[in-house]
């Protein structure tokens, strides 16, 4: 099997708690499965050109993730206050493209808690947060707050990280090295921590939702492995998490590479 074509990265479909995510690496419209693939030697090969996932323009370098320079500064996705919601300018008129802002940023979202190796908070539109939650790696997740915009879930997240880390460890992420908590009882502890004006947000959801991967081995040392630094990247399929392949020679995150020109072999 070989396919040639431009790197998206990850894709992938939750079927409940009891049965491994199922992974597609995306390239150009193409879905390869990937879990079929477990065991199996896999072979990226960068073929010397990179182009913009939104344009298509050829690039010498890609930004945020498969995007060139004009894309990266001109569209709304890339803009600051997708990182940092609690800057939103939406109310000043200056965003980027006010029926991105509308459809994207001026609709419910919730604030979450997410187990990948310690405990974080953080926010996700309403309805998006199951690809949010494998994305980051997440072994469980539950749902503490739902509010009526992008903004108002970035100023909870930002309070709530004075708490709580709002980043993810992504070795120990990835070598499976998760701190065993009650995150129901941390919800509640967290609760606490609430502002006034945001209590009447609050969610209080039975269960959190489990993850599951499809993983068949851990890795003792986490390598990083980047077709920056060699033509070819090559090993055994062991493992699929958040957006990284996981072969016996290392890990390949593949949204950093979006953008680029592979051909992938199995």
């Amino acid at each position: 099997m070989e396919i040639n074509g431009l790197l998206h990265g990850l894709v992938h479909d939750y079927h409940g708690k009891d049965n491994p995510v199922e992974y597609y690496l995306k390239i150009e419209e193409t879905r390869l499965p990937l879990n079929e693939l477990l065991g199996e030697e896999l072979t990226l090969t960068y073929l010397g050109e990179k182009n913009c996932i939104a344009c298509g323009r050829k690039t010498n370098k890609t930004f945020n993730n498969g995007y060139c320079y004009p894309c990266f500064t001109k569209l709304p996705e890339n803009d600051l206050c997708i990182v940092k919601p609690h800057e939103c300018h939406f109310d000043q008129g200056t965003c980027r493209d006010a029926s991105f802002g509308e459809t994207h940023c001026m609709i419910p979202h919730y604030v979450y808690l997410a187990l990948s190796s310690d405990v974080k908070v953080g926010l996700t539109r309403k309805h998006n947060e199951l690809k949010r939650w494998v994305d980051q790696g997440a072994i469980r997740a539950i749902p503490i707050a739902e509010l009526p915009t992008r903004r108002m879930a970035g100023e909870l997240e930002f309070h709530l990280s004075q708490y709580l880390p709002d980043k993810t460890n992504w070795r120990k992420m990835l070598k499976g090295e998760v701190t065993e908590v009650d995150l129901l009882a941390i919800r509640d502890e967290v609760y606490t921590y609430f502002p006034e004006e945001f209590k009447p947000f609050r969610l209080r959801e039975d269960e959190w939702v489990e993850i599951t991967y499809p993983i068949l081995d851990s890795l003792d040392k986490i390598t990083s492995l980047s077709l920056d630094k060699q033509e070819t990247v090559k090993g055994k399929l062991i493992g699929m998490k958040a957006q990284y392949l996981i072969l016996d020679t290392g890990v390949f995150h593949t949204r950093k590479h979006a953008g680029y020109q592979i051909r992938v072999s199995a």
